[in-house]
């Protein structure tokens, strides 16, 4: 295993270069409902024709004051893995851990490994940002990135109620319209990654959405210290 250290700018912290090993949503038993669980993952322009890419990632859906988790896991590494070529292996990979209140980004850069397991990049310091509770907290990198790291009402609108009736074939007329769907998680929060970078700084697209809108291929991992 791999000991290096690095210390990020004048912080105090320390970021070790640590094995991960990964799982994804609640595909994996041992991470449902728990703080390496992913919620969803958001990938979109901040305005029409920008030149910047958001990356949303909200982890621990439900979260609630009086859960046992609600916080960032100083022992989860959130990875943005990003496909640059279309062979749907990482090329490179925007990472995230929490470290004594503030959240620790790197990268855009080459993995160390591709697959399940993982490494901090901690050669690749792309900056930091204190983790927010009631008021945004944003910094702004050298290179134009923007970062958050903290609570957030949970964007998923689902219903679910209305979606187990379907597949149940409880519900002949299927599903409802968008005006008459409830919003089984309305009033529910996670805890949110947020990312807005710069197209120069990921690199060329690799896709086409259904609108003919250029796209990366890009999906996300929670990492648990081994």
């Amino acid at each position: 295993m791999k000991k290096t250290k690095i210390y990020l700018g004048l912080a105090v912290l320390a970021v070790a270069s640590i094995i991960m090993v990964s799982a994804d949503h609640i595909d994996a038993p041992s991470t449902q409902g728990t703080t390496a669980d992913i919620a969803d993952f958001y990938g979109f322009e901040p305005t029409v024709g920008s030149d910047n890419t958001v990356f949303v990632v909200d982890l621990q859906s439900n979260v609630l004051p009086d859960l046992a988790y609600g916080t960032f896991d100083e022992n989860v590494l959130v990875e943005i893995n990003i496909d640059t070529n279309g062979d749907l292996i990482e090329d490179s990979v925007i990472q995230a851990i929490p470290r004594n209140g503030r959240m620790y980004f790197f990268g855009p850069a080459a993995p160390s490994q591709t697959g399940l397991d993982s490494e901090v990049l901690v050669d690749s310091p792309l900056g930091d940002v204190e983790i927010s509770g009631s008021t945004a907290i944003t910094e702004t990198t050298s290179n134009g990135t923007m970062l958050f790291a903290g609570p957030r009402q949970d964007a998923f609108f689902f219903d679910f109620f209305q979606f187990n009736a379907v597949i149940g074939g409880m519900a002949p007329g299927g599903f409802k319209t968008a005006a008459e769907a409830e919003n089984t998680f309305a009033g529910a929060n996670t805890m949110s990654i947020v990312v807005e970078i710069p197209n120069s700084v990921i690199g060329n697209t690799t896709a086409t959405n259904a609108l003919g809108t250029p796209v990366y291929k890009t999906w996300v991992t929670t990492n648990v210290k081994q």
